[in-house]
């Protein structure tokens, strides 16, 4: 564990270097907003239909395919914000960066995320797949679910959605934790899936995903600019505490686990063979 927490504040210092370079930067993290975006986009094209018949699987489903977004993510390189407050906190425990650093990958890669999302809510509207099986009477059933997923996270309180988005990007940052542990691409995909299934299937709440979902309604009539206002200005701030339980539980458990003295394990001198030599002569 030592190992991945100084490799982790290495990563912290390769972002800070990055970010001088604002324009490639910001493409990197208008990447990772798209590649949540997709999995956004997945998830309700697949889950809608079992919605719509009332399936109790649904949200296993759509649990099940949002580990697209982290494994583009992680696999295809990209910066994602939610992700980045985890990094960034272990390079500067470790002093691998300054804090005025730290705040200008987050604030950037933020930013950038949100464009990606915006951009890929965009297209899809333009592709009109979202709208596929709609009928005259009624509208098309990912038209549906994604009226019903916006509901509830309008519904839920202002505390609700910051506990939410606690637990969720405590939940991504220990994927991310565990792919930089594994030692195979196998092991890096299983840790990734799992962690995004437990967030999705517990109803948690995650910023960036957030930003494409209430995009996507909002260009469909179904919710308004100051609804997804309203959610960020909650979750950001919840996925940022998550992120930082995550960082400091390790840190602070490397710091802390007690180690053995070289001089402890030295052999009694009597016992030494130099000594033995020396005490026949």
């Amino acid at each position: 564990m030592p190992e991945t927490v100084e490799a982790t504040a290495a990563s912290a210092a390769a972002k800070a270097a990055a970010v001088r370079r604002p324009p490639s930067y910001l493409v990197s993290a208008v990447l990772a907003g798209c590649y949540v975006g997709m999995a956004v986009v997945l998830l309700v094209s697949v889950s809608a239909p079992l919605a719509a018949a009332g399936s109790p699987v649904t949200k296993l489903v759509q649990g099940a395919v949002f580990g697209l977004a982290l494994t583009l993510v992680v696999f295809a390189g990209a910066e994602l914000f939610t992700g980045n407050v985890m990094v960034m906190t272990h390079g500067l425990r470790r002093r691998t960066v300054g804090y005025g650093a730290a705040a200008t990958v987050n604030v950037v890669s933020l930013i950038g995320n949100a464009i990606g999302s915006l951009a890929l809510a965009l297209a899809v509207t333009f592709s009109g797949v979202l709208r596929s099986g709609a009928t005259a009477d009624a509208g098309s059933p990912a038209h549906a679910l994604l009226s019903t997923i916006v509901a509830a996270k309008n519904q839920a309180t202002g505390p609700e959605l910051f506990w939410r988005a606690v637990l969720c990007n405590a939940l991504v940052c220990l994927a991310l934790w565990m792919a930089a542990r594994a030692t195979s691409d196998g092991a890096k995909l299983m840790v990734l899936w799992w962690g995004l299934l437990a967030f999705i299937g517990s109803g948690f709440e995650h910023s960036v995903a957030n930003m494409t979902t209430f995009s996507l309604a909002i260009f469909d009539g179904l919710a308004a600019w100051s609804d997804l206002g309203h959610n960020l200005a909650w979750t950001i701030p919840g996925n940022v505490v998550g992120g930082l339980l995550v960082a400091f539980g390790y840190a602070w458990t490397v710091q802390r686990r007690p180690t053995v003295p070289e001089q402890s394990i030295d052999l009694p001198v009597a016992a030494l063979p130099e000594q033995r030599v020396g005490a026949r002569a």
